[in-house]
Parts: C-alpha cells; structure tokens; sequence
C-alpha cells in the first residue's frame, strides 16, 4: 500500500502555453505522471534538465512558498517560478502531514531572513544569519525534520561539507523510517546512497527510474577518485 504523503503527480499540458519554455525541457514535456513508492525520491541530471523546475512546482502545488519555508511563509522577493504548478495535480495520501519544509539552495538567504521578521516572543528566532552558511542550512534541515512531515529539499548538499552530508543523510534516513516523506533534488553521491530510495534521472531525454551506480553523479566521482591523476593530466593537457 501506498500510503505516502504525495502519492504521485499528473500533468495536464493544456493549461501549459504552446510558447512555454516548459515545452522545450525535454525530460518533463509530455510526461503524464510520476508516482513515488518510497519514502525517499531522489531527482537528478545535468543542469537545466528540469529537475528543480519539476520539484519547485509540486512545492508550489502542496501549498509551500515558492522561495521556500514552512507552509505558513507567504513572502515573495522576486517572481521566478514557472507555471508548471498551476499544470499539475498531486494525489495524496490517506496520511496528513503535521508539517512540512521546502528548502532552496539558491533562495535560503531571503527565507533566514524572513524567518526573523516572523519571529515573537513565543516562536523566538533561530538567528540562522548568525551561523555559518552550512551550519544553518544543517540546523534548518535539523529544526524541521520529524515524522509526521513532507519536506521537499533542493540541492540541500549546496553548503554542507562532505561530513555534514553524512549528517544529513542520517536526519533524512532516520526521518523517513518514522514516516516521513522526502522529495530531493541533488547532485550528491553522498546523499543519493541513501537505502531503500527510488531515484528518478532527468537525464537521456526523459524521466525514468535508475540504480544508484547509473546516476552521472556516482559516475563522474567514481571515475575521479579512482583515476584522479590520469584524469586530471588528460583533462589539463587538452585545456593547453
């Protein structure tokens, strides 16, 4: 049984203009619908794929702020999000999430921000400014995890080091186990060793289901590590 959060999203390309840049991503057009088994859902591929584009709008569509935050964030700073979400349709589970964080690398500055301006006396401030960028993106990530939520993070290894990964990882496969539900865009080998994930690549023109070791990502660090110094005087020799 299925009893995820978000059991799957379904397209309806109609509400999509004919001139929409959303046409040209290759991976997404003319997709009918993705459904999540696990707990865990991994998005990845190459820049520009579509994979954030696609997690930002079933963010939207869940009722998040489109720069991120809790549920209850209503803030905008500047207008960027596609109109994809308003062309999707989340099935949803029996479950209600009691809580929920959608997490974006690229807007994570306005959100600390805002989350200062929302503070009072009885939801006193974090003061996520105050840490280092990675330490407040781990205790963002730490402060809101628990298992009766949906948290839908993009590129969340963005300020963390190789270590504070690890943590992360942990959070996440500790979370899920209780009954969490994740949805992650990611480059991350680290991240993406998750157990028991369901991965889908952006990659080779359209969304599908891969292994672990088929990801670009596992990939392109295996191959470095394994052969760094070749590699790397391949590489510089033909940049001369």
């Amino acid at each position: 049984m299925n009893d995820q959060f978000i059991r799957s999203v379904s397209f309806d390309w109609n509400q999509i203009d004919e001139k929409s840049y959303l046409r040209d991503i290759t991976a997404i057009n003319g997709i009918d619908r993705i459904e999540f088994h696990s707990a865990i859902t991994f998005f990845v591929g190459e820049n520009g794929s579509g994979k954030s584009t696609l997690l930002e709008a079933i963010a939207v569509a869940y009722g998040f702020n489109p720069e991120g935050g809790t549920r209850n964030y209503s803030f905008s700073t500047y207008d960027s999000h596609s109109e994809l979400w308003n062309a999707i349709r989340l099935t949803k589970g029996i479950r209600k999430a009691k809580s929920g964080y959608f997490l974006r690398a690229e807007s994570f500055y306005n959100v600390a921000t805002k989350e200062e301006e929302y503070a009072d006396s009885m939801h006193p401030s974090k003061r996520y400014h105050e840490k280092s960028h990675g330490e407040s993106f781990l205790a963002i990530a730490q402060n809101y995890l628990n298992a009766g939520g949906i948290y839908i993070f993009d590129e969340p290894e963005a300020a963390l080091s190789p270590q504070r990964q690890l943590t992360l990882l942990l959070d996440i496969y500790k979370c899920a186990k209780e009954g969490a539900q994740f949805i992650i865009a990611t480059h991350s080998p680290i991240l993406l060793g998750i157990p028991d994930a369901e991965i889908y690549s952006f990659d080779q023109g359209e969304i599908h289901l891969c292994e672990y070791e088929e990801t670009e990502s596992f990939q392109v660090t295996e191959m470095f590590v394994n052969n760094r110094k070749a590699l790397l005087q391949r590489l510089l020799s033909d940049g001369e």
